[in-house]
C-alpha cells in the first residue's frame, strides 16, 4: 500500500492534466470543503475530515458514503492540520497538498506553507500543487526540484537565510547570506529542467509555476 497521500484543502486547484498525474496513484483525506476537488481529481478519499463549517449541503449529500471525523470549529488545529496528522496515522510519508495556495484565505495559504516546512523538517517528503503552481519547502543541504525550461520561480523566505546558492536559473546565485526581508529571490527562471538550490541555514520555500505548454 503506498505511503504517499493527497491531502485536499479548501484553496482553488485548476485540475490540469499535470494535477491529475500528480495524484494518480495516492491515497487521498479530504479536508471539509477540500471534498469538492475529488470529483475534478477523479479520487475517492478514504476520509473527510474536519468541522464542517464550509462544506456545502450538496457536497455533503454527494459524498455521504464517505467516512468521516467531525471536530469542533472551536479547536486549537486547522482541519487540513488534521488532515495531514491522520495521513500520518495511516502511514503516510510522502505528503502532496492539494488547494494549498490561491483561494479566498490568504492566511490559510500561508498556515500551508509554515505546515510544509514544519513537517519536512521531521522527515516528511511533502509539496504543495494546484495544477498551476508548486511549492516545495528547502531543506539545509542541496535541493533539486524539476521545472519547465523558462518557468517563473522565487524563493519565499520564512527566516535569515546563510548560504543560499542557486543554479540552473536564468540568475544564479553563489553562496549568499539574505536577510529575511530581502527580495533578491523573487521573480528568477528556470535555465533547463532542474533548480538546484543549496542553504547553509534558514527556511524558505519554493515556488515554481508550471510553464502554460506544459500544462
Amino acid at each position: 500500500m503506498t505511503d504517499r497521500f493527497a491531502i485536499l484543502l479548501a484553496g482553488s486547484i485548476d485540475p490540469t492534466p499535470a494535477l491529475r498525474a500528480a495524484v494518480a496513484g495516492c491515497r487521498s483525506i479530504a479536508a471539509d470543503r477540500g471534498m469538492a476537488h475529488a470529483e475534478p481529481l477523479n479520487l475517492v478519499p478514504e476520509l473527510w475530515i474536519g468541522d464542517f463549517d464550509s462544506a456545502p449541503p450538496d457536497l455533503l449529500e454527494r459524498h455521504a458514503d464517505v467516512s468521516r471525523e467531525t471536530f469542533p470549529a472551536a479547536k486549537d488545529r486547522t482541519d487540513g492540520e488534521l488532515a495531514i496528522e491522520a495521513a500520518i496515522r495511516r502511514g503516510a510519508r510522502r505528503l502532496l497538498l492539494v488547494g494549498a495556495l490561491g483561494g479566498p484565505r490568504t492566511d490559510h495559504a500561508f498556515a500551508h506553507l509554515v505546515l510544509a516546512l514544519r513537517y519536512a523538517a521531521a522527515g516528511f517528503e511533502i509539496e504543495l500543487f494546484d495544477g498551476r503552481e508548486r511549492a516545495v519547502p528547502l531543506l539545509p543541504g542541496e535541493n533539486r526540484i524539476a521545472a519547465e525550461p523558462g518557468a517563473a520561480f522565487s524563493i519565499l523566505k520564512f527566516d535569515d537565510l546563510e548560504g543560499l546558492s542557486i543554479d540552473g536559473a536564468r540568475w544564479p546565485l553563489r553562496d549568499v547570506d539574505l536577510p529575511f526581508d530581502s527580495i533578491l529571490t523573487q521573480s528568477n527562471e528556470a535555465a533547463g529542467d532542474e533548480i538546484v538550490v543549496r542553504l547553509r541555514a534558514g527556511r524558505a520555500v519554493l515556488l515554481v509555476q508550471t510553464a502554460p505548454e506544459r500544462i
